[in-house]
């Protein structure tokens, strides 16, 4: 008897530890905007957002994507993840467009509600090649800008920092199967 309730304490331990790993992450509200008018025109109607926070997450988004956008050693190499005219010269890193660190220009940016009513939260937007967006690790992708919705939170946090390190090379970028290849993938704005 003591082990037939060992065994099924065990399962029932099992079975909460494996249901709590199912849970979703917590979900916000988000909306992608191409530029800070787009942002502004929508806050009218939004009701969480307001066009202070349009402008100041819109300069947030753009310093965390200086900082954290991927960096490639070549512009071919950066418009086969980003697609053609979608890269430009890393002038953070002083390359000035004649150097060898190439980067995906920002399309535009993610703002979202904080948790608990807290200020805005931000997130720039790359291309992709082929079509739609992604923030700068990959991890979070959409079709389409201008659009509205829900979001895991997970799709603000901060992606590793790149200024300053050595671009990626087309080794790198085929060992992890591309930008992004490496992230967990997370579509938003079908």
């Amino acid at each position: 008897m003591k082990r037939s309730r060992a065994v099924s304490l065990g399962i029932l331990g099992a079975a909460a530890f494996g249901l709590a790993g199912c849970q979703s992450e917590e979900q916000t509200d988000a909306a992608a905007f191409s530029d800070i008018e787009s942002c502004v025109a929508a806050s009218a109607q939004s009701g969480w957002f307001t066009r202070e926070d349009c402008a100041e997450t819109f300069a947030e988004a753009q310093a965390i994507h200086a900082e954290t956008a991927p960096r490639y050693e070549s512009r071919e190499l950066c418009e086969e993840e980003h697609g053609p005219g979608a890269c430009g010269g890393d002038t953070v890193a002083g390359s000035g467009g004649g150097g060898g660190i190439f980067m995906p220009l920002l399309a535009g940016y993610l703002i979202g509600q904080a948790l608990g009513g807290g200020r805005a939260m931000a997130q720039p937007v790359v291309p992709k090649a082929g079509g739609g967006f992604a923030t700068p690790t990959g991890g979070t992708q959409m079709s389409r800008l201008n659009a509205a919705g829900k979001m895991g939170t997970a799709a603000f946090a901060k992606g590793p920092t790149t200024a300053g390190q050595p671009p990626m090379s087309r080794a790198a970028v085929a060992s992890r199967g591309g930008f992004g290849g490496s992230a967990a993938t997370r579509s938003v704005g079908s």
